[in-house]
């Protein structure tokens, strides 16, 4: 009979290995799910699992010791796609514990696909496939393109600079609120705070405050409400920044409403999802493979909210976005099972802009204290309907891959 392998070094594994998939952005219940999995095919089933948005606790046993370890700092898509493997062959048993281990500690150290000029220009490039979204207008295209310059030079300095990097929401929606009212005030494009947010895009806690939701929705209550609150507070820092711009640059009130320019026509969203997707790729560096995957769930996710929008507005769009980006990520798992999920879907956040509306509405807030629980009621609709979308795509998705299994399994026997 085999021996099950040393506790410590199996406690050590697990620390990694979950602090590693925190890293990627998962939502801790999920987190917590799939390690006791690789906990169990070990031969520790009681295994014990506390995972937190920075870090994370694992014992082997009720009652003995605990090993806790901290996130360093989010991982680029293409060291996610790392964790999932290195997950899936612990749970399959194809890599020792001592291999994985080593595998978990080199995955920091692992270069960027692509040099850092290529990645700024595919910062550049997502950006500018977001306005041809949110904003499809030649005016607003140009001054997205030089804000994402801007963002992205502000962004590099800040990885060297800690006081730039801490003031980096505030100086950048600043600085760009000021030239977008300037802009306006000169008659050069229409609807500045709407177009703000391409370039910003990259940098809003979209994706933050969509986990938070699904934490709380799940019941993971600690997880949820402290990446929620740091959420907000990122809110609140770029809309510090717009409110100190407006005022040094005054612009009409009107100006400050949620106006969409579109003058492009329909090709706009097609390339704007073709933008995306590239800058995508040379930002966060995934695998070629996973490329027209990714695409695949962007225009789904697209489609089914643009078709949400058009039939009840905003929040039907989002729940429809969200459930189409989650139930085409388990599509995509269930067709090749060698691609992940969680980085197939994790773009998709860009296109569901959460921060982007939290963005707006409390802007519109603070400028305009009237319309605050319209405003203040309509965000959270939104956020709450994505949330909710995720949530229903998962139930679904899992029940219909439970239901083949069975229905394979009852074939084998037949």
């Amino acid at each position: 009979m085999q021996q099950p392998p040393e506790k410590e070094p199996v406690r050590r594994l697990l620390a990694y290995l979950g602090a590693a998939m925190v890293a990627t952005g998962q939502p801790v219940t999920d987190i917590e799910h799939e390690l006791a999995e690789v906990a169990t095919r070990l031969g520790f089933p009681d295994a014990q699992i506390a995972g937190g948005p920075t870090g994370l606790h694992v014992t082997l046993a009720s009652g003995a010791p605990s090993t806790f370890e901290s996130v360093k700092g989010p991982l680029r898509l293409d060291q996610a796609v790392d964790v999932r493997a290195i997950r899936a062959k612990l749970a399959q048993g194809v890599l020792s514990v001592e291999e994985g281990v080593d595998a978990l500690l080199a995955l920091r150290s692992k270069p960027p696909l692509y040099p850092t000029w290529l990645a700024n220009l595919g910062w550049v490039g997502a950006s500018v496939g977001i306005a041809l979204i949110l904003q499809p207008a030649w005016p607003n295209l140009a001054f997205t393109m030089l804000g994402a310059v801007f963002v992205v030079a502000l962004f590099r300095i800040g990885q060297r600079v800690s006081l730039i990097a801490t003031l980096l929401p505030v100086l950048a929606a600043f600085v760009l609120a000021c030239a977008a009212f300037a802009a306006t005030n000169a008659g050069l494009m229409e609807g500045p705070l709407r177009t703000l947010l391409a370039p910003l895009a990259v940098l809003l806690p979209g994706a933050l405050i969509v986990t938070a939701m699904s934490e709380l929705a799940a019941g993971a209550m600690v997880a949820g409400s402290s990446r929620l609150i740091f959420g907000g507070v990122q809110l609140l820092l770029f809309t510090l920044g717009i409110l100190a711009a407006s005022r040094l640059v005054p612009v009409p009130m009107d100006a400050l409403s949620n106006v969409r320019v579109d003058h492009l026509g329909w090709w706009a969203g097609p390339l704007g999802l073709l933008l995306i997707t590239l800058g995508i790729a040379v930002l966060e560096g995934p695998p070629l493979r996973l490329l027209p995957w990714i695409a695949l769930v962007l225009v789904l996710a697209f489609f089914a909210q643009s078709a949400g929008q058009q039939l009840s507005g905003a929040a039907l769009g989002s729940f429809f976005g969200a459930v189409a980006a989650s139930l085409g990520a388990y599509l995509v798992e269930a067709i090749n099972p060698r691609l992940p999920r969680l980085v197939v879907f994790l773009p998709a956040f860009w296109l569901l802009v959460p921060g982007s509306l939290g963005l707006v509405s409390s802007t519109q807030l603070a400028v305009n204290p009237a319309s605050g629980p319209a405003t203040a009621v309509g965000v959270l609709t939104v956020m709450f309907a994505i949330a909710t979308g995720l949530l229903v795509g998962s139930a679904i998705a899992q029940s219909v891959r439970g239901a083949l299994r069975r229905w394979s399994r009852l074939r084998g026997h037949s």
